[in-house]
């Protein structure tokens, strides 16, 4: 869910700024306006008894905003809803800067726009501790990097996900254990390969060479010095010729295995169950040795919303057992709220039946916070490494470009 146009040497520096302007004692918690003072400047909190303006607007990736989560909230608080969905983040920030940040409300941002987000001044700080539910929220999700910066949060977390290595188990018969059969040139599934179309998928890549060329000294996926990111780009570049087609929209890796096109590949959990409810073609998935790369997402809102206390109304209603429950099931995505794990179980078995619910349920991992730790959730590649390397690491905007070299386009 990444694809940024444009270098991002400034934002780390915005988003320190941002977060020492939190820091600078006005922690005026009342629902406000949102929309003055510096921006982030004021931690915006949950009221109950706060009357909402009577109208939100939300941009989510699909299917995190459907009806059957909007109208009951609709029902409740009054506050109408129109939602536009993004297919990238790209989209999403753009959306959110438009007239100057108020024409919509909030957003479902991957862990790649949050920074982004938020360095931009985009985003309001939150106070989390006024939502009831956020103490059921998954360990690692209280305050991750990507929403959360110097103790100040942007947002609340909704749902998450690994990008696990799916495969045809009628055509690789033993379940591998490893990313090899999907990056080496000796692939006897060559041809068949499939991988996501991103830049951030350099990071899949480079997360490979760190277990197989520890002498490259690859210690995070998405802060890569200058030879580690040539060394993952040269992976690809092999890999290249063992793919089928790559995909960006879900429905395209569904009709590739459909189809017998691709036979193994990095999938969403959402794709194995599509394919697993359609019953064309057996598929399982696994976590390789290796590991894999994942996405969490956060509600955030505008620092100019026009409906504030609407919004914060939103995020409430979304930490609910029953809106993270039916919102993974929509989505094939893990509710970040662990108390919802019981109704997921309950609700597949609703939408799929029992028999499927049983293959489905155990690829949410849900509720389980040491196999979230073990992703590598996306972010944002920042020329600061995060370390003693300081100013060296390859940004963003330049693993965009090497996405391009990479597919040839």
């Amino acid at each position: 869910m990444t694809r940024f146009k444009g270098g991002l040497l400034g934002v780390l520096g915005a988003v320190m700024l941002v977060a020492a302007a939190c820091g600078n004692g006005n922690d005026d918690n009342s629902a406000g306006d949102g929309a003055t003072g510096s921006p982030g400047s004021r931690l915006q909190s949950y009221d109950a008894n706060a009357t909402g303006e009577g109208e939100l607007r939300l941009i989510d990736w699909p299917y995190y905003a459907t009806k059957a989560v909007v109208k009951p909230f609709e029902e409740q608080t009054g506050c109408q809803v129109t939602v536009k969905d993004a297919n990238t983040s790209d989209e999403m920030v753009n959306l959110m800067r438009q007239q100057g940040g108020t024409a919509w409300d909030g957003v479902s941002a991957s862990g790649d726009a949050t920074l982004r987000l938020i360095g931009g001044g985009d985003v309001a700080a939150i106070d989390v501790s006024s939502f009831p539910n956020y103490t059921n929220v998954m360990p690692t999700l209280q305050a991750p990097g990507h929403n959360t910066i110097d103790g100040v949060h942007y947002g609340v977390p909704y749902e998450w996900g690994p990008n696990v290595l799916m495969y045809n188990t009628d055509v690789v018969k033993s379940a591998p254990d490893s990313w090899s059969i999907a990056f080496e040139a000796g692939s006897p599934y060559a041809g068949k390969i499939t991988a996501y179309d991103s830049p951030i998928y350099i990071a899949d890549a480079a997360m490979y060479l760190k277990a197989h060329q520890p002498d490259l000294d690859i210690t995070d996926p998405y802060e890569l010095t200058q030879d580690q990111f040539d060394a993952a780009v040269d992976l690809l570049k092999q890999q290249n010729d063992l793919i089928s087609k790559y995909w960006a929209l879900y429905t395209e890796e569904i009709d590739g295995f459909e189809s017998g096109d691709m036979v193994a590949g990095t999938a969403w959990p959402v794709n194995q169950n599509l394919i697993l409810s359609d019953g064309k073609v057996s598929v399982a998935s696994v976590t390789p040795s290796e590991g894999v790369t994942g996405w969490a997402d956060t509600w955030m809102m505008s620092s100019h919303a026009e409906h504030p206390i609407c919004m914060m109304q939103w995020m409430n209603w979304t930490l609910s057992d029953g809106v993270q429950s039916t919102t993974a099931v929509a989505f094939g995505a893990t509710p970040s709220v662990a108390s919802a794990c019981t109704q997921l179980q309950s609700d597949l078995a609703d939408a799929y039946g029992k028999s499927i619910a049983k293959q489905i349920y155990p690829v949410y991992h849900c509720g389980e916070d040491d196999y979230l730790k073990s992703i590598y959730l996306w972010k944002t590649p920042l020329p600061d490494c995060g370390d003693d390397r300081g100013q060296s690491c390859v940004d963003y905007s330049r693993w965009t470009s090497a996405w391009t070299d990479v597919r040839g386009a």
